[in-house]
């Protein structure tokens, strides 16, 4: 049986397929396109879906739509003209729509080791909630709570981020990073904002302030700011700490405790949430789906259809969110041709890895992509940019040179999972880089440039099975320098997705300050 789900239509849209309980294939759309436009079937996204799974639109069995979601209800006739759009496409295929939290709650509890377990999923708004607490056991999943809008933890992190001078619904990210770097002093002013039963108090915004994150008067005077006062840049680090922590105690609450937490929603791509909820010490264990937002509900969708609609059991867990295109050598050196570059051509993985290996201990910045692309927007090692921890240089150069960003902004440390802990503390949902660690305490000069506060760091623990060059590459790297360690952040430039495409790597890579490129077993050099 073929499922293929569909998600994250307004913004985020993706397409995952599923056959026979293992999904063989996920993408998002604005990978393929470069671009999106909102409340369109991803299109490309479907395509390529298909192809990689060698199925065709007539052999689809059923196809899961994941409600188009907003603050507004959608009016019936987008959705029903969406329907016939699917039928029309897919002529053979049952269309089912899965309500948009439901979809996150199977992303996580379904991709998750767990048999049982609570499930918490939290976002900005859609379709009137902004988060629900479920119990999932023998495969199903129940309803025990839902969070309406306006009362969104999501909505007060954007307000937030946009008083910050950042983009609402897109920087919040940056938000959470600028918090490491400051004190409680506003924890109170945010803890009355926002009720241990995750209800905002609506007289401290202003519904007649369109910019700066609607805030009234009253926010401004518990932060003992003039009204309507630009943040100064030195209180900027507080007032997203005290969000941040505000934040985590009140997720916690939600949470409750137990013995397994699954956690899905765009509210979870906070990596310093995650980690506090782990350390809480309130769960034995906690997982939170990688793909956290819009885009993983596509995933939800097919699990949802599988497991609870055909009550079909669950013979595989976790999986990879390597799910994405792959190219081979013709078509990477098609590319090349195409574009009139000089490039070399290494015969064997091992003159591969012997190059890259050279080129990082030169302190090289190292374009790396391999495989499948990922699902999600964290590189696992298949369209990354390689750094070695032991240039003095390395955060300056890919922060400032490179991605053009805030020096506050964090990449991870890619590590064989099976040496994860000599040198990190660090839980399981470092594989995916959705977690921080701190770093142990014989390491933490070695590992300074790249740290948050004093120890923190994105760990990023490399499974053998899962990816096996890159985790190769990671061990060659440690036996040329002693450290099996690099330093490791996303594939884009821009503010655009995870590139796709070789011409997607060979357009980021000559508009940077990349020193190498390696796409597939060619390398390329400026």
């Amino acid at each position: 049986m073929i499922v293929l789900g569909l998600g994250g239509l307004l913004n985020d849209a993706a397409c995952a397929l599923l056959k026979n309980g293992e999904v063989l294939a996920a993408v998002e759309e604005a990978k393929m396109t470069r671009g999106q436009r909102s409340g369109e079937l991803p299109q490309a996204a479907i395509e390529e879906c298909l192809r990689l799974s060698h199925a065709t639109r007539d052999q689809v069995d059923c196809v899961a739509l994941v409600r188009p979601i907003s603050v507004r209800p959608i009016a019936r006739g987008p959705e029903a003209e969406l329907h016939l759009t699917l039928r029309e496409q897919f002529p053979h295929a049952e269309v089912v729509v899965v309500e948009h939290h439901m979809a996150h709650a199977a992303s996580a509890f379904f991709a998750s080791p767990f048999e049982e377990a609570t499930v918490l999923t939290l976002d900005q708004a859609g379709d009137f909630r902004c988060g629900a607490r479920w119990r999932a056991s023998q495969g199903q999943i129940e309803l025990e709570k839902e969070c309406y809008y306006p009362d969104s933890l999501g909505r007060l992190y954007g307000a937030v981020t946009e008083l910050l001078g950042f983009r609402a619904r897109a920087d919040e990210h940056k938000v959470q990073w600028l918090s490491t770097a400051g004190d409680d002093r506003f924890a109170p002013a945010f803890r009355e904002i926002v009720s241990e039963a995750a209800r905002l108090d609506t007289t401290f915004f202003d519904g007649n302030r369109l910019a700066g994150g609607g805030f009234s008067r009253k926010f401004f005077e518990a932060l003992g700011l003039p009204d309507g006062a630009a943040i100064p840049a030195v209180l900027a680090p507080s007032i997203a700490r005290g969000l941040q922590k505000t934040v985590e105690e009140t997720v916690l609450t939600l949470a409750g405790e137990g013995e397994n937490l699954c956690l899905a929603g765009g509210l979870f791509f906070n990596a310093l949430l995650v980690e506090f909820l782990e350390r809480s010490g309130r769960w034995k264990n906690v997982f939170v789906q990688a793909a956290a937002g819009n885009a993983g509900t596509a995933l939800g969708a097919v699990y949802h259809v599988w497991h609870q609609l055909k009550k079909r059991p669950r013979h595989a867990r976790g999986g990879t969110l390597l799910l994405g295109p792959s190219y081979g050598l013709d078509e990477i050196k098609q590319v090349l041709e195409n574009c009139k570059l000089r490039f070399a051509y290494l015969r064997s993985t091992d003159d591969m890895l012997a190059a890259a290996v050279r080129m990082l201990s030169e302190h090289k910045i190292v374009a790396w992509m391999q495989g499948r692309m990922e699902f999600g927007p964290r590189a696992l090692g298949n369209r990354s940019i390689l750094a070695s921890p032991l240039d003095p240089y390395s955060t300056e150069n890919l922060n400032v040179f490179i991605k053009h960003r805030e020096p506050f902004r964090k990449f991870a440390a890619s590590v064989p999972a099976e040496l994860a802990s000599e040198y990190f503390d660090a839980g399981p949902n470092a594989r995916t880089i959705a977690t921080v660690g701190r770093v142990r305490e014989a390491y933490k000069k070695t590992f300074a440039p790249a740290i948050l506060g004093e120890d923190l760091v994105r760990v990023h623990a490399v499974d053998q099975a899962e990816n096996p060059l890159f985790h190769r590459l990671l061990h060659e790297a440690g036996k040329a320098s002693g450290l099996p360690v690099l330093y490791n952040t996303s594939f884009n430039l821009f503010g655009e997705p995870l590139v796709s495409t070789p011409r997607d790597a060979v357009r980021s890579f000559y508009s940077s300050g990349i020193d190498v490129l390696f796409v597939g077993n060619f390398l390329l050099e400026k």
